[in-house]
């Protein structure tokens, strides 16, 4: 097997060897382990017997704690101390159950963790029970993973892809992120420190709180070292995921890193990190999924802690979460004269969702009034494995470049680069993902993003911007009211009424009081019929003054709650009537007529209120008590282009010429010369 393709392949054949008591997607439960299985016994395989030699010389000794003495010997930050590796399994069929259990207990206890969050012990009483264990083993055996045949970027390729076809069905939100995304993530948040990550003697720190199988932590500690081979990269991460986490576990056990960094849980609700700040930021959390599960222990934190909290500055809404894992990678942002960077991908839903005042713009706010929006990627559609929909890379930092001498001032400004038409179409898909983006095309988003000039790709923008106050514009309440039979069945439908006739009480007092109100209803009818059917009334004082009188007259006692619902009843809007106004004198508001609009942030309310309001409804007002702030960021309006429309003329030939070829396939079909 001399490429990856060939290497997934083969596994792939030994997954098909499962079918039958095993559906396809529990493939994975055997498979992925079994993978990380054989890639440790060929990392062990060099120094097995070195290792086996000196654990019978210590357990004579009786030393305790071998671990880090092996793990000198085997030149790793794990060991296995069992006589059996995959050929030896092979060497007794009969036993092969028991001595695979034995072998996988023989592992230090960083190695043996990984494997029971598999839960795998289960999978080998079922492959054993179903004679496929000893074959799975014997396969598995056939290919080669040591690490100077298999490096560990292919091995976390051919993991991935494993897990894209176990969970090719999977929801939208649950997708792993192809290299070329995350190399150019890694890029961009490098950008502006190349220079200083070459000093000698540095160490940095790389978090991913959705950490899936570790492939960013991975590919930034790989870029680092490339940048500066004397770099120390502590790699730290958390994952929900148990067959991710150990992927991602094991991967940072062979490269020498402290595999427990890496830490099983909801990031949300178990933090591993909690209190912990780090220098870059990188995750690719899952799109539009609701954080319900989440909701009491997220809700309790915003409430109790506030801004002292992760999510001080809102909670978006419930079908969607992305904002709370920006928010927490916030929270771990450092506040020293560097400070952090963060790249962070979303779909397109916290560009925009959410009103003024709402959740999500709140969040939104909050990052560009505090200047830590550095910029935004449109990448092309078709990346993922599982989802074709857009995504964009948002860099987040607290430490925005002020200083010319180190590059160009980004402080209080936001950059917008459109690399949707920067992929090259993949010769074979894989799932949804239909297109990548080459080296090259790497190369030009990182340069455009770079240079922060403005181009057809590349938009600057102030961070006020994107900011909008939304005023709501009142007309005034106009009606007039009349006494007719119609208007007067309508005090059947307001509620102050109707509960004349009813009552709370039980038994005969109830009874009695559903009596009273009934007589109340009548005399409140009767009253009304007294009055002049044919009078218009177009003030609603007047009418009340006459109202009231009426009433007064006919000794009908009206509370305010009546006299209101008697108004109601007999009003109609107007537009000819005068204003209603309150004990004020104040207009009051005709609820029905009600509007807003979104005024950018830089413009007087006033003055915009004056021109595009005013001249159209000269008697509207703005209501300033309602006045809200809201951000939002409409990508694609900055970046869309005109496309004219097609000629008739052209549009009619084509017509012509596809039914004149119909004409022609009918004669065809139907014999006709």
């Amino acid at each position: 097997m001399i490429n990856f393709q060939d290497k997934i392949n083969f596994i792939w054949s030994i997954a098909e060897l499962l079918r039958g008591p095993y559906k396809k997607e529990q493939y994975g439960d055997v498979i992925l382990p079994m993978a990380v299985l054989r890639r440790f016994d060929c990392v062990l395989a060099d120094t097995k017997e070195e290792v086996l030699k000196k654990y019978g010389a210590l357990k004579r000794s009786g030393l305790q704690n071998v671990d880090p003495v092996l793990n000198r010997i085997s030149n790793q930050e794990f060991n296995n101390t069992s006589k059996y590796d995959f050929e030896k399994l092979l060497a007794e069929p009969d036993n092969i159950a028991n001595n695979l259990r034995n072998y996988i207990n023989g592992f230090s206890k960083n190695a043996r963790e990984i494997i029971e969050h598999f839960d795998f012990d289960k999978q080998i009483t079922k492959l054993n029970d179903n004679d496929l264990l000893y074959l799975v083993v014997s396969e598995f055996n056939k290919i080669d993973l040591h690490p100077d045949v298999v490096s560990n970027t292919e091995m976390g390729y051919i993991f991935e892809e494993l897990i894209r076809r176990f969970s090719e069905h999977a929801e939208a939100g649950d997708h792993y992120t192809p290299r070329e995304v995350i190399r150019l993530m890694v890029n961009i948040i490098l950008n502006e420190d190349n220079e200083e990550l070459t000093q000698p003697g540095l160490v940095t720190t790389v978090y991913d709180c959705c950490a899936g199988t570790g492939g960013m932590l991975s590919t930034a500690e790989q870029h680092l070292k490339e940048l500066n081979p004397g770099i120390q990269v502590e790699l730290f991460g958390q994952e929900i995921n148990p067959q991710s986490f150990s992927i991602c576990k094991s991967d940072m056990l062979i490269k020498g890193q402290n595999a427990d960094n890496i830490i099983l849980g909801d990031s949300f609700t178990e933090d591993g990190h909690r209190g912990a700040t780090f220098r870059y930021m990188l995750t690719n959390p899952p799109f539009g999924v609701e954080w319900k599960k989440a909701e009491r222990f997220i809700r309790d934190e915003y409430e109790k802690d506030g801004f002292d909290g992760r999510f001080g500055a809102g909670l978006p809404r419930i079908s969607d979460g992305s904002l709370l894992f920006l928010q927490h990678l916030i929270s771990k942002m450092r506040q020293d004269e560097k400070g952090s960077r963060i790249a962070i991908i979303f779909n397109g839903s916290p560009l925009f969702t959410g009103d003024a005042g709402s959740g999500e713009s709140e969040i939104r706010r909050w990052i560009i009034e505090n200047d830590m929006l550095e910029g935004i990627i449109a990448l092309p559609d078709q990346l993922f494995y599982n989802t074709g929909i857009s995504t964009y890379i948002w860099i987040v930092t607290n430490r925005k470049n002020n200083d010319i001498m180190k590059g160009p001032v980004r402080t209080r400004k936001i950059q917008l680069v459109n690399a949707v038409d920067f992929y090259e179409k993949m010769r074979k898909s894989l799932g949804n993902k239909r297109n990548e983006i080459s080296e090259e095309q790497i190369k030009e988003i990182t340069r455009i993003y770079g240079e922060f000039k403005e181009n057809e790709y590349c938009k600057i923008f102030d961070n006020d911007d994107f900011g909008y106050q939304k005023i709501v514009v009142e007309r005034p309440l106009r009606l007039n009211f009349q006494v007719t039979e119609e208007r007067i069945n309508n005090l059947y439908n307001e509620m102050a009424f109707k509960k004349l006739a009813e009552s709370r009480k039980k038994g005969a007092a109830g009874l009695q009081e559903i009596e009273e109100g009934k007589k109340t209803q009548i005399q409140i009818i009767e009253t009304l019929k007294t009055m002049d059917a044919n009078v218009l009334y177009k003030n609603r004082n007047t009418f009340t003054k006459v109202l009231k009188k009426t009433f007064k007259a006919a000794d009908v006692d009206l509370n305010s709650l009546l006299l209101k619902a008697i108004l109601s009843a007999l009003s109609e809007k107007d537009e000819a009537a005068d204003i209603c106004v309150d004990s004020k004198g104040k207009p009051e508001p005709d609820t029905d007529l009600r509007d807003t609009e979104n005024v950018p942030l830089k413009e007087d309310i006033h003055e915009y209120f004056e021109r595009e309001v005013k001249p159209y409804v000269p008697d509207a007002w703005i209501d300033e008590s309602k006045t809200k702030i809201g951000y939002e960021i409409p990508f694609t309006r900055y970046f869309y282009k005109y496309q004219p429309l097609r000629p008739s003329e052209e549009i009619a030939k084509e017509i012509k010429e596809l039914e004149e070829s119909i004409q022609e396939k009918l004669k065809k079909v139907m014999g006709d010369e």
